[in-house]
């Protein structure tokens, strides 16, 4: 059992009683209580992913909150929230409503919907940030797009000081960014247009420097560059509030995949069969970047700059990916199901412990997230992961629960998988 909230990494059996955690025992093998065997396994709170795109309303022909929900719960997430670029955008207290009743019937992991900064997500007029957090919203956002007028920035981040709700950015210069992937060496020998890295660097810097004047708090997504870390890094260091993300193929995958590596990064895995140049289900927005990029990102993971790692899931249906040229492929990978076990691969390698996996999962997202998840300490909601860290299965659609497979993991073996999932005691995935 590890739980980073409690400082407890040991042998225990937890107890589970009406949804929530009654408390953990050293031998209870005498108690006559239904029970799953995890000999051998790992017992963690439940993952929670600050970061995903479930495609409602809207766009269900990509993705629909029952397989969404289930290709959270197979990858040992307990807890998602759903980004606003739908449709409708998620700008108003009636669609927050209606998404929140329909995730109540059809979600079998727990969803919180995060709205958008500006109405319509244009990016030119601030929401009504007040009344969306009354309807549930737990953060807002523009992703996809940073919102482009820095007034309605401003704003934000000053009603985030109120609400005590994260402001979360997606920083990239959009006229800077016009490109496919990655400006660089491999863009130039596959003739993709490039996106450069300062597109995003540009972004992240104006929304720091909003933050600290208006010290609100600033949560920035997918941070796929090391000039990015370092910017928050020192934005921290003067105390500003900011809080940032680290995607799990940003530290393990770099451009290389565009150009057909299938070589995970920072590793010691086994590498898969070199894919073709040019695959459009490495097509991602930020991009994959430099090799030297994943290595500043991990180090950055490793000292603490980084709060959480989460997966930026984001489906697409295969006739956006599959058949078309990369410069008109969707952008967008798959993320739910592969985050655990590429993560583990880290763990292996010696970069990161356990606990230290857990710890940026599941405490520090269940911390931020504030609704009592996170920990196993009793009293606490009864969301719980357990995970075989050497189990090994091979990606392919049949094994996964999301409606589209769009990863350039298929036909890879992976080593690591949750093997049971429970939300509020009740068991979701395995068992």
């Amino acid at each position: 059992m590890i739980d980073p909230a409690q400082h407890l990494d040991a042998l225990r059996d937890v107890v589970v009683r009406d949804g929530v955690i009654e408390g953990f025992l050293e031998e209870s093998s005498h108690l006559d209580l239904p029970s799953i065997d995890a000999t051998g396994q790992i017992v963690a709170p439940g993952l929670i992913d600050l970061h995903v795109h479930l495609r409602v309303p809207g766009f269900e022909y990509k993705e629909t909150i029952a397989s969404g929900s289930a290709a959270a719960a197979a990858g040992g997430f307990t807890s998602v929230c759903c980004m606003p670029n739908t449709k409708p955008v998620l700008d108003s207290v009636d669609v927050i409503a209606e998404l929140i009743a329909q995730a109540d019937r059809e979600s079998i992991v727990r969803l919180y919907p995060i709205a958008t900064i500006s109405k319509g997500r244009i990016g030119d007029e601030a929401v009504d940030f007040e009344a969306l957090a009354g309807a549930g919203a737990i953060g807002f956002s523009d992703d996809g797009d940073s919102t482009r007028n820095s007034l309605v920035m401003r704003q934000a981040l000053e009603a985030s000081k109120s609400l005590n709700l994260p402001i979360m950015v997606h920083c990239e210069d959009k006229a800077l960014a016009s490109g496919a992937m990655h400006e660089g060496d491999v863009s130039r020998a596959l003739g993709i247009p490039g996106i450069p890295a300062e597109a995003e660097e540009i972004s992240i810097a104006r929304d720091l420097m909003l933050t600290r004047l208006t010290g609100g708090w600033l949560h920035v997504l997918h941070v796929s560059t090391g000039r990015g870390i370092d910017l928050i890094r020192r934005a921290k260091a003067e105390g500003s509030h900011v809080t940032s993300e680290v995607m799990p193929h940003h530290l393990v995958m770099s451009d290389e995949w565009i150009a057909g590596s299938r070589t995970l990064l920072n590793v010691d895995e086994p590498a898969g069969e070199p894919g073709i140049a040019g695959d459009p289900n490495t097509k991602v927005n930020p991009p994959l970047r430099t090799l030297a990029d994943t290595k500043m990102l991990l180090q950055a993971l490793k000292d603490g700059y980084f709060d959480i790692i989460a997966t930026d899931h984001a489906p697409h249906a295969d006739f956006e990916k599959q058949g078309k040229e990369f410069v008109h492929a969707a952008f967008g990978l798959s993320g739910l199901e592969f985050a655990l076990p590429t993560c583990l691969a880290l763990v292996r390698a010696g970069h990161i412990s356990l606990s230290d996996l857990i710890y940026r999962f599941a405490t520090v997202p269940g911390q931020l997230l504030n609704k009592g998840t996170g920990t196993l300490r009793p009293g606490a909601p009864a969301d719980i992961v357990v995970f075989d860290p050497d189990r090994t299965w091979k990606v392919t659609p049949d094994e996964l629960r999301s409606k589209s497979h769009n990863t350039p993991l298929l036909g890879m073996t992976l080593r690591g998988r949750a093997t049971a999932t429970i939300v509020a005691g009740e068991v979701r995935f395995g068992g």
